[in-house]
């Protein structure tokens, strides 16, 4: 599915909308360059999910965790070099327990990613600095589950 969005707030909106679907357990990856709106996402997703302290990218403490509705374990691969240092970052338990886990940067852990995930590509829109173009692609039995939940709540952001 590739949407768009066509300021940071629409792409807090579209964040909140995915939110309704959300369970405890799920993972998001994060994909894109380097302010192309993964952490904006996340504040919007974090938002929606009752959370109201600040949301800030982890990028220097590497995970961040929030008390909400559903509690978020926000995590960002972007400094680790090996593959070790995700594991001894615990990772494992990080996904996949009684947290929405969003991973920033997740698409280069490949084979450690769970099955089941909501990959998320952010990019920007060559023709309007605001917007960006983000592709969605559900993995898993989870996701092929709410396909159809899926693309009725991002419908009103399809056309990128």
């Amino acid at each position: 599915m590739r949407l768009r969005t066509k300021s940071a707030e629409a792409t807090r909106e579209l964040a909140g909308a995915l939110a309704a679907l959300l369970d405890a357990g799920d993972v998001l990856v994060l994909a894109g360059d380097l302010g192309a709106g993964k952490t904006t996402f996340t504040q919007g997703l974090a938002a929606s999910l009752g959370v109201t302290t600040p949301v800030t990218s982890p990028t220097f403490t590497l995970v961040h965790e929030y008390a909400g509705r559903v509690p978020i374990v926000h995590i960002d691969v972007y400094r680790l070099e090996h593959l070790q240092e995700v594991h001894d970052l615990g990772f494992d338990e990080l996904v996949g327990g009684d947290a929405v886990a969003i991973v920033e940067w997740g698409d280069i852990l490949g084979p450690l990613l769970p099955p089941d995930r909501l990959q998320l590509t952010f990019e920007y829109e060559p023709d309007d600095e605001n917007a960006r173009l983000v592709t969605l692609a559900p993995h898993g039995v989870g996701w092929a589950r709410r396909a159809d939940a899926l693309s009725r709540v991002v419908a009103p952001f399809e056309g990128g």
